[in-house]
């Protein structure tokens, strides 16, 4: 039998809630259509939709987003359970969470299992905007595993930086998600392309999981079409697409995705970049080398 992992990418729609328990009744029910996949993704701050929850929530800041750090609680306990009781893994996209060292915030992405436990990813680069937010930037990439396949995460502007994903690979990651929110339609390309030059250059799968929505000012629209994306090559869709949600609607995408297939193409593919990247990295460091002495 060979190695394959079912994933889903949820399109969340942020809508105007009146609280936390209107806002998990809108994921439950989205969650209900993923059954069978082994492992779930939603998108980047997706709970900003909480901060509607807010009396006066209109009048207030952009800056004040962090607000939605008050349901952290919640937000954990919430999808702590529907990953116990699905028997899914769940990359709950991401949430702004208080900084513990100072008095900003993190925007972490939070995986939960199955088993009860839960990891977490601190954002390393941050979209220029989040700083308006109070936002703080992490420094650790760390990949976990489902079913023996090593997963990595790179959120939304993460994904425009190569570094980010080549780490991961290196890691031996096989499958990126990349939970995004952006709020233009040239915001989202940029993540869109990024991710697929990612899948190409790395020969992995990347899902692609934006949020969208638009429930009023000072909550920024979302520009969104979720894709699980693959290396350009044979056996793949040769534009590389193996799903697409529709643009700017709630949806949920499903795809099956084959590793042997994956491991086979970093072999033999007609453009083995994996290989040839690793191969000629003693000139990358000599190249970098000259630029930070010259």
């Amino acid at each position: 039998m060979g190695t394959s992992l079912t994933v889903s990418a949820v399109q969340f729609e942020m809508r105007r809630v009146d609280g936390f328990d209107a806002f998990a009744r809108q994921v439950r029910t989205l969650l209900d259509r993923t059954d069978g996949s082994e492992l779930v993704v939603l998108p980047e701050l997706f709970t900003a939709a909480l901060f509607t929850a807010r009396p006066g929530w209109r009048d207030e800041p952009v800056s004040a987003l962090g607000r939605i750090a008050d349901h952290t609680d919640d937000y954990l306990a919430l999808f702590t359970d529907l990953a116990r009781v699905r028997g899914q893994v769940i990359v709950a996209g991401s949430h702004l969470v208080r900084d513990p060292d100072g008095d900003g915030v993190l925007n972490t992405a939070f995986v939960f299992f199955p088993d009860g436990s839960v990891t977490r990813h601190v954002k390393t680069h941050i979209f220029p905007a989040e700083a308006g937010w109070g936002t703080r930037e992490g420094d650790t990439l760390a990949p976990f595993t489902v079913g023996g396949i090593t997963v990595g995460v790179s959120v939304c502007y993460e994904t425009e930086i190569p570094e980010v994903s080549t780490v991961l690979a290196r890691q031996g990651a096989e499958l990126i998600v990349s939970p995004s929110y952006t709020f233009t339609e040239a915001g989202f390309w940029r993540v869109r392309h990024c991710a697929q030059a990612r899948a190409v250059e790395n020969q992995v799968y990347v899902v692609h999981c934006p949020t969208t929505g638009d429930p009023g000012g000072p909550l920024s629209p979302g520009w969104a079409r979720a894709s699980v994306l693959s290396p350009c090559d044979a056996g793949f869709a040769p534009d590389g697409v193996l799903a697409e949600a529709g643009t700017n609607v709630e949806d949920v995408i499903t795809v099956r995705l084959d590793l042997d297939l994956l491991r086979e193409n970093r072999r033999t593919g007609a453009a083995t970049t994996d290989t040839d990247r690793r191969r000629r990295a003693g000139l990358y460091r000599r190249w970098a080398d000259d630029l930070l002495t010259n």
